[in-house]
Formats: C-alpha cells, structure tokens, sequence
C-alpha cells in the first residue's frame, strides 16, 4: 500500500542567468500582442486547460481563482477535521477509494446504509477527481491526505500501483487511532448482509478475519491462529476494528515497518496484506487481538466457492468479501451472480445517489 513515503519536491526560484541581449529584446517586440484576437484565444485556452481539465484529472489547479470556491475548500480539508465531522460516539467507518471504484464504493454504502451506520463513514480519497465527486454530493465525507498516488485507472492486483495504494492504509489507521478514534477498515468490495458492531465483543485491541477458505468449527477460537507454510498468518488486512489503544498503534507501527523492509520490486510483486500478517505475529504477545467469527466474516474463497457450506449458515453472514477473484469486472460480475450488486436497482439508497 519505502514507496509510500512520498514527499512533495520543493522548487528553488527560477531565474535566466543569461538575460536577453539588446538584439533579443528588440526581436521580441514582434511576438502576439495579448490583446490580439490570436493572443485572448490563447489565453482563453490557457484558462480552460488549468482551471477546468487539471482539477479533474487528479491534479490541483495552481490558479485558485479559475476554481470554484469549493473545489479549494475540499483540497485544504484535513483528516483530523473530517474524522471530527463524521465520527459517531468517537467511531468511525473508513475505506480508501481511487475513482474507477466509486461503482463498488456506492454499492458499499448501499449495504451500510440497509444497517443504519453511513453517516459514520469517512472515505479517503486517493486522486482528486474522488474528492470532488464525493464531496460534491456527499459533503464532508471525502478527504484526501496527499500527496495523492498515481491513480488514474483500477490497479491490478500484484501492480506497484496496487502496492503504492494500499500501503499508504496503515498511517492514515494510526493516525486516526492517534486523533482518539475507534476505526473500522473495510475494502470496498464488501457487501455487509447485518451489523458488524454486535460481534465486537469485549475491549481487545485490534480485530480481524481470516482470510483462509478452509471451513472452522462455529465454536473457533478467537485467538491468532497459527501461521502457515510461509510461517506467517494469513489473516485479510481488507475487514479490520482498531479501538486507539497503545496496542492497535503498535501494531499499526510495525506494519508500516514491515512495508518498508518488503518494498514493491518487479521479482517481489509485495502487497500490504503479508506485511500485516508479519506486524500480527511480532507483536502477538504484546496486543490485545481478536478473530472474528468465520461464519459471520467469511472469505471469499469460502462463500463464493462452498455452496453447501453457504446453505448450512444461511443467516448468519454478516459481511460478504469479494476477494480470490481480480479484475474490475469480473468482481461485478460475482456480485450480480450472488445478488449483491446493489447499484443496478437500488442507487437511490447510496448516500452518493446514482452515479
């Protein structure tokens, strides 16, 4: 999700160490007046381009006056006033979206509006077209914490755009935890059948699902379960509840540590997802952790691939994944085979409307 450390580049003055010459200067002269019909066309083309175009493409027009008073608000809001703004007795809901999945975050939303728990959800934006296009219809809701990640079309899976995405998850989590919050992550393929917050039992730290498609006694432990062949877990980094104690916030440092000594490369296509299995084992013994219930929080390659185990626990899902499958639309093509692609005929329910 070192590649997401990114810092923005500072730019010195820019000056000509060899000014114009007499003879340049007169030649000069004879360049397009501004006030020529020529030069205003220019201009005029000049001003669409920074003001209209730029700002939609991801990037933040350098003309404040060419936008609107809007746009300039949303690029100044921070996440520690949009958490303020959305949280609800000190929660709050979070998922990063760039925009080619606004189709999945509305179908989302639909699915947490049906459980009474959207006006808790906070949605970082990962390109500026998403801040905008949220806000615009959902105000307060978006925020972006730049700098904004190239983004500019849906990241397979194993890319290093999918890697520089998801690695940024981890700081804005601590983050929060460190403004005081409790925070649920979710991705947002995810569609939630019931409440998640009735199964937060007790006061653990960090809670999370497993992300193992072999079938658990109903009765499972709740501890970490014990690593696999790579000698990790393998628990889904995708469904996460943090309550911000000085465990979550550990776990939260050392799964920004383990990114950065796993860093993206063309041999190791890393994702964020090993990195905090590997953060889980190595602070096991200092934190709080807690699994969630199989039956409730299912992989996808259980519930999308063991039908009989799908008929034997009907009513007991509470959130489905869309996960062990990749590509745009083959994800959309599941959810309409199951019936959990709620966009097509109940748009209306999304806080964002229809898109």
């Amino acid at each position: 999700m070192p590649t997401f450390l990114h810092q923005r580049p500072l730019h010195g003055t820019l000056s000509d160490p060899y000014p114009l010459s007499p003879r340049q200067s007169s030649s000069s002269q004879r360049q397009i007046s501004l006030f020529s019909r020529t030069g205003l066309i220019a201009l005029l083309s000049l001003l669409l381009i920074l003001g209209v175009i730029l700002p939609w493409t991801g990037t933040p027009s350098i003309f404040s006056a060419t936008k609107p008073a809007s746009l300039a608000k949303w690029q100044q809001y921070t996440l520690p006033q949009a958490v303020a703004f959305v949280a609800k007795n000190k929660t709050v809901i979070v998922c990063a979206v760039s925009q080619p999945y606004l189709p999945f975050l509305s179908n989302w939303l639909i699915s947490i509006s049906r459980q009474k728990h959207q006006d808790k959800v906070l949605i970082i934006a990962e390109d500026y077209a998403t801040l905008y296009n949220v806000n615009e219809r959902w105000p307060g809701h978006a925020v972006l914490v730049p700098p904004a990640p190239d983004s500019q079309s849906a990241h397979k899976f194993g890319s290093q755009g999918f890697f520089n995405f998801t690695s940024r998850r981890p700081r804005h989590l601590l983050h929060i935890l460190e403004l005081g919050y409790n925070v649920m992550y979710n991705d947002v393929d995810m569609v939630w059948l019931g409440d998640p917050f009735r199964y937060l039992e007790g006061n653990h730290d960090v809670y999370f699902t497993d992300d193992m498609a072999a079938v658990k006694p109903l009765d499972h432990s709740h501890d970490l379960p014990p690593p696999g062949k790579k000698g990790r877990t393998y628990i889904c980094s995708c469904m996460i509840f943090m309550r911000p104690t000085d465990g979550a916030k550990l776990v939260m440092k050392k799964w920004i540590e383990e990114l950065k000594a796993q860093p993206w490369s063309k041999t190791k296509k890393a994702n964020d997802q090993p990195a905090f299995n590997w953060a889980l084992n190595k602070t096991a013994g200092q934190v709080d952790l807690y699994l969630l219930p199989q039956v409730a929080f299912p992989t996808g390659g259980l519930y999308f691939k063991n039908q009989t185990w799908v008929q034997e626990t009907k009513g007991k899902h509470v959130i489905i994944h869309n996960n062990y499958i990749t590509g745009f639309e083959k994800k959309i093509k599941r959810f309409r085979d199951y019936s959990l692609w709620l966009v097509d005929d109940h748009a209306s329910e999304s806080p964002l409307g229809k898109l």
